[in-house]
């Protein structure tokens, strides 16, 4: 079990350890929990449990309605908060595993770790690779620089953008038909980078 004092510490954690479960108290010191929850759901699917002394409607609702999996209303008893979990787990359908990806004229076999472009082999740096499996684990949904940093550089990079513009020319350089407008690999103004899924 991984703890964590505030929301952004948590988010990084998320990102790191890639949990099972996330237990997250709406009332952190940094940032409101539901802000926590909308940045966890941005990226990633894993099941949430709010565990928060505010036990108004208004409040489940909105934490249902942002991501949650379930609300628990302190105080509440070990065995309560453990049959939830198992409950929040069970209901986590296992993906069949991926082997293959394809957007448009991008396939990319994950098993062979090979890259295709119109048919035609495109050769990638590890980091290339690497910066590619990580968009098509997650494509079709925003990745944050500091997402992305921390992923293929390590913590320390999280706040040098520098490298990850470089090497994101370079994909585009390799993927695209028109690099100067991309239609694969979209920047999402301040935020971050997209994969499009395509046909």
């Amino acid at each position: 079990m991984i703890e964590a004092a505030t929301g952004d510490a948590g988010i990084g954690e998320a990102i790191r350890c890639r949990p099972d479960a996330v237990l997250l108290d709406l009332g952190l010191p940094d940032l409101d929990g539901l802000e926590v929850l909308k940045r966890l759901r941005e990226w990633n699917p894993v099941p949430v449990l709010v565990v928060s002394v505010r036990g108004h409607e208004d409040d489940k609702i909105s934490a249902l309605d942002g991501g949650a999996n379930d609300y628990v209303t302190k105080p509440f008893s070990t065995g309560e908060l453990l049959a939830r979990l198992r409950a929040a787990l069970r209901a986590v359908q296992p993906a069949a595993p991926q082997t293959v990806f394809h957007s448009g004229s991008l396939k990319m076999d994950l098993t062979a770790r090979t890259v295709k472009v119109k048919g035609q082999p495109v050769k990638l740096t590890a980091t290339e690779y690497s910066l590619l499996l990580l968009f098509v684990q997650h494509a079709g949904k925003v990745l944050t620089h500091t997402q992305i940093l921390r992923e293929i550089w390590g913590k320390q990079a999280a706040d040098n953008l520098g490298p990850l513009r470089v090497y994101i020319n370079y994909l585009r350089e390799k993927l695209e038909s028109n690099p100067a407008e991309p239609e694969l690999l979209i920047t999402e103004p301040g935020v971050g980078y997209r994969l499009v899924v395509r046909d």
